[in-house]
């Protein structure tokens, strides 16, 4: 009896659908926990002073959820694309809201440059969280974040529109809002 050969063809194929499968599983496991269309989880963290903030407390606004780290290239990179916008809409009228902020989740273990960066960034919003313990803050659990930088777009309802969204796409979202 001769043992079972796989020819070359299929072994490339096997070898090819094996990647796809890994690549598949890392992007699925990087992306946040939830998902467009549900409510948002609410957040309760303490601010750079040391007081109590609610996401719940921004319901009526466009809010951006923005989970960064001071140590992250990729997320220092991004607030420069989150602080224009913020720029832009701040001070919009809207249509169905109130306004347009950011609500910020340091994923932090170093207090010190976690505020440096804030101002080194221009983060002029004031809704700035963090526990102090990384992806192990309450917030990033509650929407399971595994990878920064990540974004949430939540509506003046208070539900999620979208996860990681190009920032033309949160702008345009936002732009259709507006009061004409």
């Amino acid at each position: 009896m001769t043992p079972f050969k796989i020819s070359g063809n299929i072994q490339i194929i096997a070898v090819l659908l094996l990647i796809v499968l890994i690549w598949l599983a890392v992007k699925w496991y990087k992306q946040p926990g939830v998902n467009a269309g549900i409510p948002a989880p609410d957040i309760l963290s303490v601010n750079t002073n040391g007081d109590s903030l609610k996401l719940s407390d921004l319901k009526g606004n466009w809010v951006l959820l923005d989970f960064w780290g001071s140590w992250c290239g990729p997320c220092r990179e991004s607030n420069k694309k989150i602080v224009e916008l913020y720029r832009e809409y701040s001070k919009a009228e809207f249509k169905d809201a109130k306004g347009f902020t950011v609500f910020s989740v340091g994923i932090e273990s170093n207090r010190e440059n976690w505020l440096r960066a804030i101002q080194q960034d221009g983060l002029i919003w004031p809704y700035h969280v963090s526990s102090m313990d990384k992806f192990n803050d309450p917030a990033a659990k509650a929407y399971g974040i595994r990878e920064i930088p990540a974004t949430i777009l939540i509506s003046p309802q208070g539900n999620i529109m979208g996860v990681n969204l190009d920032y033309k796409l949160i702008n345009a979202q936002l732009s259709k809002s507006l009061k004409k």
